[in-house]
C-alpha cells in the first residue's frame, strides 16, 4: 500500500562451494554467506526499489586446482536493512533481529567446498524465503477515529504532507512526519490508518492498524471535541465515548498497548460550543466511574488509559499546537530517561552477580 512498506519478502541463497581436486586431495572453497546488516537511513522501500527481483545470492567458492589446492571462499552478499527489523521465516517464526546500526544477521550460509568427505563434490548453499518485518516505525503514533483531524495535525506539527479531506477514510497507509525542535532534536510521528469500531475483530483496516500501534513508543489520541459519527447508519459518539471506544479497541487487541505512555489531543476547539463540550469532557475524565452507568456495556473498557497530558488544540487556527509539541517532547524525553535508568540498573546487577 503506497509509499510505506513495513514487511518485505526476500529470497536469499548462500553460495555453492567450489569443486574439490580428487587427484591431489584438494578442497574447494566454501560458498559465500548472505548477511543482513543494519544501516541508518535505509528503508524497506529503498531495498524494494533497488532490487525489484528481491533475490540475494552469495558468490560461489573457487574450485581447487594445482595452483591453489584450497579454493578461495565465495564472495559474501551484504544486504543493508533498516535498524529495528525482525527476520521471520516463511511460516512467520522469528529467526533473528537487527536492532542497531552495524548489527549483522546471517541470513543464509554458504555451502561447503568439495573434499574427500563429500567425494570432492561441492555442497549447495542454504536457501530460504525470509520476511523483514519492521518493528518500530515511530516515536509517537496518532490514534483516532476517521476525521478526528490526525492528518491535519501531522501536517501542522511536521513537514509531512498527508492527504487531507473532509470524508472519513483519507489515511489508508501510515504517514510519517518529523517534529523538528529548535535544538535540532527530531521526533518521528506516524499518522496511522483510520481506526473504526470493531477493528480488534479485523474490521476495516483492523489488524494492520493495530499492528502499527504496537510499533510506536508513545500514543497520542486525537479526538473531535464535538464527538464522532462514522456514517448515518452508525451511532453518534460523544468525545468521552470516543476515548472509551478507542481504549476498548486497543485493549481487545492487546492489553499491553494501554501501558504505553499516552497523551490526549482534543481537536476542533475552533467550533462553536467547543468550550462547553471541553468542560463537560474534563469533568468526565476526572471521574470516569461516575459516568459509566450512562453508557452501553460494549463501549466500556476494563481499564482506562492514564494520560500524561491533555491538550485542547485546533489544527484550523493553530491553537495549542506549540504546547502539544512541547508535551510530546517532554513525554519522549522522560521515557528515554526511564529506559536509560533501567538499562543502568541491569548493567549494575550483572556486574554484581558476576563478581
Amino acid at each position: 500500500y503506497g509509499n510505506f512498506i513495513d514487511d518485505l519478502r526476500l529470497y536469499v541463497r548462500g553460495g555453492t562451494g567450489g569443486m574439490g581436486y580428487p587427484r591431489l586431495g584438494g578442497e574447494g572453497g566454501r560458498g559465500g554467506d548472505v548477511w543482513f546488516v543494519a544501516q541508518e537511513r535505509t528503508t524497506l522501500k529503498s531495498i524494494k526499489d533497488r532490487y525489484p527481483q528481491k533475490r540475494f545470492v552469495a558468490g560461489t567458492g573457487a574450485n581447487s586446482s594445482v595452483k591453489a589446492l584450497k579454493g578461495e571462499k565465495g564472495k559474501d552478499c551484504e544486504v543493508h536493512v533498516p535498524p529495528g527489523i525482525s527476520v521471520l521465516d516463511d511460516d512467520g517464526k522469528q529467526i533473528g533481529e537487527v536492532n542497531a546500526a552495524g548489527e549483522r544477521f546471517l541470513a543464509a550460509r554458504g555451502g561447503l567446498g568439495g573434499s574427500l568427505a563429500t567425494n570432492f563434490l561441492p555442497c549447495k548453499g542454504q536457501r530460504r524465503i525470509v520476511h523483514l518485518d519492521l518493528k518500530l516505525i515511530a516515536d509517537v503514533g496518532l490514534v483516532g477515529f476517521p476525521n478526528a483531524g490526525k492528518s491535519s495535525l501531522l501536517s501542522k506539527i511536521s513537514h509531512a504532507k498527508p492527504e487531507i479531506a473532509n470524508y472519513a477514510f483519507t489515511t489508508i497507509q501510515p504517514e510519517l512526519g518529523k517534529i523538528m525542535y529548535a535544538d535540532y532534536k527530531q521526533i518521528l510521528v506516524a499518522d496511522l490508518p483510520g481506526l473504526i469500531e470493531g477493528a480488534h475483530a479485523n474490521k476495516g483496516m483492523g489488524h494492520k492498524f493495530l499492528k502499527h500501534v504496537e510499533r510506536t513508543k508513545h500514543l497520542l489520541l486525537v479526538i473531535d471535541v464535538s464527538g464522532f459519527q462514522l456514517s448515518t447508519k452508525t451511532r453518534f459518539r460523544t468525545a468521552f465515548e470516543t476515548i472509551l471506544l478507542l481504549t476498548k479497541e486497543l485493549e481487545l487487541y492487546k492489553e499491553e498497548l494501554l501501558t504505553k505512555p499516552a497523551l490526549l489531543a482534543i481537536n476542533k476547539m475552533d467550533l462553536p460550543c467547543a468550550k462547553d463540550n471541553l468542560n463537560e469532557l474534563t469533568k468526565q475524565l476526572q471521574n470516569p466511574q461516575d459516568f459509566l452507568h450512562l453508557l452501553q456495556e460494549e463501549v466500556i473498557p476494563e481499564n482506562t488509559i492514564k494520560f500524561r497530558d491533555i491538550i485542547p488544540i485546533s489544527t484550523y487556527t493553530g491553537e495549542g499546537i506549540e504546547e502539544l509539541k512541547a508535551c510530546v517532547r517532554k513525554s519522549v524525553d522522560e521515557e528515554a530517561e526511564r529506559e536509560n535508568e533501567e538499562y543502568r540498573k541491569k548493567k549494575l546487577l550483572l556486574l554484581r552477580t558476576s563478581e
